[in-house]
């Protein structure tokens, strides 16, 4: 775990805020809040990955078309 620091609350409209230092500062522009009994923790939101996104596909039902691909001969040199 990180180093305590003090910090001040403050008031921003009406909502209670504290400023993050830097040193703690986290990834994103987007957290997650919650109580854990007298703590508040704050989380960063972790973005979805290409293998979350792709867990969610559905496998297709249709057959590809087979595609040739020879391999280009090799070029001469003069």
């Amino acid at each position: 775990m990180s180093d305590a620091r003090h910090v001040k609350l403050f008031r921003n409209g009406r909502n209670q805020a504290v400023r993050i230092p830097v040193e703690f500062e986290l990834p994103g522009d987007e957290a997650i809040l919650h109580r854990d009994g007298e703590k508040l923790v704050i989380e960063p939101v972790r973005k979805r990955g290409l293998l979350a996104l792709l867990k969610t596909m559905k496998p297709l039902d249709e057959e590809f078309p087979e595609i040739r691909d020879p391999v280009p001969e090799p070029e001469r040199v003069l």
